[in-house]
């Protein structure tokens, strides 16, 4: 039989009062829901990535099966859709510093392993123009 006053009251803020009548009721997310939360909506975390990842003319690619890992990281921990972009975070925070770097890097695949196993990311450079001419020639002379 409490009222919004008698929280006033005992010390809480009115905002916080004023909600407490509001009663909804949630589900636990699954893993599809933090596999959802992270590919679908228009300002997904992997999207925020990719883009970022693209200002710098590299193409930031998450594998399905690494978006499944974040995903059931962030269940086994019980963190729910907040804890994924911690996870993410963990992973990308030293190639976010790394690769505006290194010039000659073309594309960043995140595979499972670099979630799960702390392993590097597969890097994929890009070859001068004038390796590539050469190696046209060779292969045409041969």
């Amino acid at each position: 039989m409490v009222e919004p006053e008698d929280l006033i009251q005992y010390g809480m803020i009115p905002e916080f009062s004023g909600r407490i009548p509001v009663v909804a009721t949630l589900n636990e997310l699954s893993r599809d829901d933090l596999v959802r939360i992270l590919v679908e909506p228009r300002n997904a975390l992997v999207r925020q990535y990719e883009k970022l990842f693209g200002l710098e003319n590299v193409k930031l690619k998450f594998q399905d099966d690494a978006v499944q890992a974040i995903a059931s990281s962030a269940y086994d921990k019980d963190t729910g859709a907040r804890g994924l972009r911690a996870i993410i975070e963990e992973v990308m925070l030293d190639l976010m510093f790394d690769i505006p770097s290194r010039s000659e890097v073309k594309e960043c695949v995140i595979t499972p392993g670099v979630i799960s196993k702390k392993e590097e990311p597969l890097i994929v450079y890009e070859h001068a123009s004038s390796d590539s001419e050469q190696g046209g020639r060779s292969s045409a002379s041969a």
